[in-house]
């Protein structure tokens, strides 16, 4: 017999919707067969045979959510017997201690009391994910107390829940510290009645989106600055640029140049293309602009890689089919983490200037309104030009006021004389 266990498409990925079986009981399949569809809070990818046989069982049947990465989703029997990597995520992280817990931990249950040395050795790091850090951190929590359910031990975001649950794994207050967590009010305790609204049940994407907006504005030191470029140039220069590029039928946007420029000034200015990590400033190697796409139910930010070396009817092509595959949840997760900067535009809704929220952990986000006529001061006299106003918004642990206004120096001229990307 052989499990086909529950993949993790990202390396943070805990848990996913099974939205779809492609074979039933019965059926034949081979390595590399798609068999299945599941669901991220991004993306909806395939899931590939990674053994031949035929289907003895659904051990999780279609539209079922939360399916925790690794556990078993349906049964194979055929020849071979060995399950594929990786392995199954083990019941319980096993304490030296007489008082480990005999079964995993589930999340409504009450903590496992395992003492403080029983997770890892005096001075070791002990194995968690970067979201079950923040939550014990949040709520002052040890991780040193808390018994991980995860691959080889590792504790995740159920094990905290657990312990928040029972009220234990509960390290001993700072000097100064003992705020409770803020507790969150119902409707109708702050005064609006019962069936007076419809309530829509958050999907994956509204729940990682609420979370890590929440602790981006909230963990991280950030201000805007804000400038008026002027469009008329980068306008006339684009209408050729299309008509040169009419027999291919590509067609290059407004937003297509600002990536370009973006790329270009990130390169010119390499401070700005720039992450903050506990052990240093990463200074990325190329310009992968993320760009803000509207879905259903959230936004997603797919990736230009590399955008400094490609044309501009490179960037076209590749930010149409990105877009595409994004409202249509069909992204890779490599084609939607690990930006190094993100441009998000509504000025196509009008909006004539907005500051965005830092997408974690690039160091810097770019906010676009809308192009439009407004008057001018020129050579002393009033004039009419095509005016947008830009916000950059800053990881002021990353880039501080004068890598901010380096970038926008080196961001600006690009637009308004658009020859120069083009040279």
């Amino acid at each position: 017999m052989t499990d086909i266990l529950m993949p993790a498409l990202s390396p943070t990925m805990e848990e996913g919707t099974l939205a779809k079986w492609h074979v039933k009981v019965g059926d034949e399949v081979s390595a590399g067969q798609v068999i299945a569809e599941i669901e991220t809070d991004k993306a909806t990818m395939e899931v590939e045979a990674v053994d031949e046989g035929v289907v003895e069982e659904i051990l999780v049947p279609a539209g079922t959510e939360n399916v925790k990465v690794n556990a078993p989703i349906a049964r194979l029997k055929g020849e071979g017997g060995a399950a594929p990597a990786p392995a199954p995520a083990p019941k319980a992280a096993e304490a030296p201690k007489a008082e480990a817990p005999k079964e995993a931990p589930k999340p409504a249950a009450a903590p496992a009391p395992v003492p403080v040395a029983a997770s890892a050795p005096s001075g070791a790091r002990i194995a968690a994910s970067p979201l079950a850090r923040r939550l014990a951190g949040m709520h002052n929590l040890d991780l040193k107390a808390i018994t991980g359910s995860g691959p080889r031990g590792r504790i995740i975001k159920r094990d905290v829940d657990a312990a928040l649950a029972g009220g234990g794994a509960k390290a001993a207050p700072a000097a100064g510290a003992g705020a409770e967590p803020r507790k969150v009010q119902s409707l109708e305790q702050m005064g609006i009645p019962a069936g007076s609204y419809d309530l829509v049940p958050l999907d994956g994407m509204r729940k990682v989106i609420a979370r890590r907006m929440t602790e981006s504005f909230r963990d991280i030191p950030h201000f805007p600055l804000t400038v008026d470029i002027e469009l008329d140039n980068l306008l006339a220069a684009r209408a050729k640029i299309n008509t040169a590029l009419e027999s291919r039928g590509v067609k290059v946007s407004v937003n297509d140049m600002i990536i370009k420029a973006v790329a270009l000034a990130l390169k010119a200015v390499p401070e700005a293309n720039a992450s903050y990590t506990p052990e240093g400033i990463a200074l990325h190697h190329h310009a992968d602009v993320a760009v803000a796409v509207a879905i259903d139910g959230g936004l997603i930010t797919p990736i230009v890689r590399k955008a400094e070396t490609k044309s501009l009817a490179e960037i076209s092509s590749e930010m149409k089919d990105l877009a595409q595959r994004a409202r249509d949840r069909k992204l890779k997760p490599e084609e939607f983490q690990g930006g190094t900067f993100s441009v998000s535009n509504l000025g196509m809704f009008g909006i004539k200037t907005f500051t965005s929220i830092l997408n974690e952990p690039q160091g810097c986000i770019m906010s676009v309104g809308a192009g439009e006529q407004r008057p001018v001061v020129k050579n002393g006299q009033l004039a009419v030009a095509t005016v947008m106003s830009v916000t950059l918004t800053c990881d002021h642990r990353v880039v501080d006021g004068s890598i901010g206004a380096k970038f926008i120096s080196a961001f600006k001229p690009l637009i308004e004389d658009p020859i120069k990307m083009l040279a």
